[in-house]
């Protein structure tokens, strides 16, 4: 999983079978500092996030399951973070 911000939102009027009635959400990938940490994804979105929030994303397979099997998803928010908590010093 990884922690993101999300950017923005994605309409797409046409979509592959199973990706009907989903949300899709442009995500920047973030360190626990907020600063970006690689380069943006789109993820699928149940949940509601919405942007300037930050996120938990799950990728690849794990996030398949969420859906049917005959759905292109490799990028899914499983989670909207309230707060964060890194001990002093961590890097």
């Amino acid at each position: 999983m990884i922690l993101g911000k999300v950017m923005g939102s994605i309409w797409a009027t046409q979509k592959e079978d199973g990706m009907s009635q989903l949300k899709l959400l442009i995500i920047e990938p973030i360190n626990w500092k907020g600063e970006p940490a690689g380069a943006p994804i789109i993820a699928a979105d149940r949940i509601g996030a919405g942007r300037g929030e930050r996120v938990i994303v799950s990728r690849g397979s794990p996030a398949r399951t969420i859906f049917s099997k005959n759905a292109p998803i490799d990028a899914v928010v499983v989670g909207i973070v309230d707060s964060l908590e890194v001990g002093e010093g961590e890097e």
